[in-house]
């Protein structure tokens, strides 16, 4: 298998600093809008926002949280592993809210249609965006596109997009994987 890099750490910062600059554009103060990490690889994503938010934008009090999504998927019993559900922890009402949801890679459109689902019993939002850092866009199965994203990537049938993160894999990077 063959990786190539397609992101470093530093094209990642601004990523994200567009991103979070992008978000403030659109939420102003956040008074009426939440963000919500997708478990588990959307979560690095979004505590990285989340403190560039608070830090740099001095935004406090945004309501954050973690959505698991395991038992909402359509695919999660197709395989012979047994599967561990991630902490989902939202300690707030989504009723009325502008819901940002953010992932790390868009494929195939399936784990949001789950996060969709699963986001239904917190309330019913007024609006629901999509923040992704990693759009691979001819890989759609279902009609989903991200309303914010870090940078589209074509990758065909035998390859893969692997995003590291300094806390989870000892590095900032984005990889495209082939076979």
């Amino acid at each position: 298998m063959s990786q190539k890099l397609i992101l470093n750490t530093k094209e990642i910062d601004i990523i994200l600093q567009r991103l979070a600059c992008q978000l403030v554009e659109n939420h102003k103060n956040f008074e009426s809008s939440v963000l919500i990490g997708i478990q588990p690889r959307g979560s690095f994503l979004a505590d990285r926002l989340h403190k560039i938010l608070e830090d740099e934008y001095n935004l406090q009090n945004i309501p954050y949280g973690k959505l698991d999504i395991t038992f909402y998927r359509d695919d999660f019993r197709r395989g012979d592993k047994v599967l561990r559900a991630n902490e989902t922890d939202i300690d707030f009402i989504v009723e009325n809210k502008r819901v940002v949801l953010i992932d790390d890679v868009l494929y195939t459109g399936r784990s949001i249609r789950a996060a969709l689902t699963a986001l239904q019993s917190f309330g019913r939002p007024s609006r629901i965006e999509l923040l992704t850092l990693i759009d691979r866009r001819f890989s759609r199965d279902l009609p989903i596109q991200p309303d914010y994203n870090g940078r589209k990537v074509d990758a065909i049938n035998n390859e893969h997009v692997k995003v590291c993160w300094k806390e989870n894999d000892g590095e900032d990077a984005i990889y495209l994987l082939k076979n």
